[in-house]
């Protein structure tokens, strides 16, 4: 007995001794690892490696200022992240910080514990210097996860030359947009580039549809249950995707092409017009054969209104780019996503990656840089302001959009499935 009781006092002791160590070893061996931070960023898809090089130099910036700080950056396609961020979730080990683009993604992956609360740091460190609306975008229920170091809207990016050429304008309604595509084609060139293999691209036609046909009624209306997205504004955005895609506007292929392929398209001025987000230029720019895009050639405007429609000309369909926190980050994390912030990086965007700057101060890097005024010009005026369907909505109802969308270009719905599949969706979410 006297045996198996020292026995017992000394497991005891060493229990409480390993208690008392932090995890992963000794306090030596701690201090001298240091800390590790993982980042999952997204790369532009093409050979530009502007991206990566940027965040190279952030982390040398940092870790020059924090030598005990090792910072690991992985940079990944837009598919591909969202696929390796998915699995690392449902592992229960997501990275320390990755990309977001908030709403109802970032919100599901708060809901299963896989963020970290910030609203502290958040509220003392970053409000101070980021507009509300821009930071509402990663926060839900009171409470932050993260935050955005860009903000802009989906608009109709076009060639300029082939516009002239055609003996187009700029269309201001949907009727006028039917009209260029069918000038654009009897020019020789191809109308739209759409990637509608990737799939997201070809939803943001459905949905922009959608705002300008119901606006923001039809949108809350379907999402606190009293109306559906099944209701008429859906189904009439179906239809008049269907009133576009009769003209034949797209590339041949265009179903199972990439978002990198349309850019290429506009890259080379083969492709008229292509529905992109702010930071379409750079893609355009990286996917073209000369690497260089189109030049003063690109032009941007907002999507065309819809006569009739509930929705205000000036609401818009966007969203921004930013990182969120993972559960098991370190407290180093949060310091380097505020470094991260600072005003001569988010201006040092503006040119590679074309977003739309945030952060106090940064905005003076818009004066050399036409897409992003008029893009900011255009947030600045939107009373409504539609996060993409794909994001604010949870990610099982966003695949359904998805995939609605282009089963219908595909000729597998019809506008009145296509909505129904949708509704279906977020009713059984």
């Amino acid at each position: 007995m006297r045996t198996l009781s020292r026995n017992l006092g000394f497991m005891l002791v060493l229990l409480l001794v390993a208690m008392m160590l932090p995890a992963g070893g000794s306090q030596e061996d701690t201090a001298d690892q240091g800390v590790t931070i993982t980042w999952w960023a997204l790369s532009s898809g093409g050979g530009d490696q502007s991206r990566q090089q940027l965040r190279e130099q952030v982390i040398a910036d940092y870790e020059a200022e924090h030598p005990d700080v090792t910072i690991e950056l992985t940079m990944l396609e837009n598919e591909a992240f969202k696929q390796k961020v998915q699995v690392a979730v449902q592992g229960g080990d997501p990275p320390d910080i990755f990309h977001s683009w908030g709403g109802g993604v970032m919100v599901e992956y708060a809901q299963a514990g896989m963020l970290r609360d910030i609203t502290d740091y958040v509220e003392n460190n970053l409000a101070d210097r980021i507009g509300s609306g821009a930071l509402g975008v990663y926060g839900y229920d009171g409470h932050y996860y993260g935050a955005p170091y860009d903000m802009g809207a989906f608009g109709i990016w076009y060639n300029k030359a082939i516009f002239e050429e055609a003996g187009v304008e700029v269309p201001a309604t949907w009727s006028e947009l039917l009209d260029a595509v069918q000038a654009i084609k009897d020019a020789g060139y191809i109308p739209i580039a759409l990637g509608a293999g990737d799939r997201w691209p070809a939803h943001h036609w459905w949905a922009y549809l959608a705002t300008r046909i119901g606006g923001e009624a039809a949108f809350t209306a379907a999402y606190d249950g009293s109306g559906s997205f099944a209701d008429e504004p859906f189904v009439r955005a179906g239809e008049m995707m269907l009133q576009l895609a009769d003209l034949d506007p797209f590339q041949a292929g265009y179903l199972g092409a990439t978002y990198d392929d349309a850019a290429a398209f506009m890259g080379n001025g083969q492709a008229a017009m292509q529905l992109m987000g702010q930071w379409n230029p750079a893609v355009i720019a990286a996917n073209s054969t000369s690497g260089n895009g189109i030049g003063d050639d690109l032009g941007w405007f907002p999507f065309p209104m819809v006569s009739g429609g509930a929705g205000d000309p000036n609401d818009v369909l966007g969203g921004g780019n930013g990182y969120v926190i993972g559960a098991n980050a370190p407290d180093e994390a949060l310091d380097f996503l505020n470094f991260f912030l600072q005003a001569k990086y988010n201006e040092e965007l503006v040119d590679v990656e074309g977003i739309i700057p945030v952060v106090d101060g940064a905005q003076e890097a818009l004066a050399n840089n036409p897409y992003s005024q008029r893009i900011a010009e255009a947030v600045a005026q939107a009373d409504y302001f539609q996060l993409y369907y794909d994001q604010y909505l949870p990610p099982a109802v966003g695949e359904a959009v998805k995939d609605a969308v282009v089963a219908l270009l595909a000729g597998n719905l019809t506008p009145a499935e296509c909505a129904q599949m949708v509704d279906e969706a977020w009713r059984n979410n």
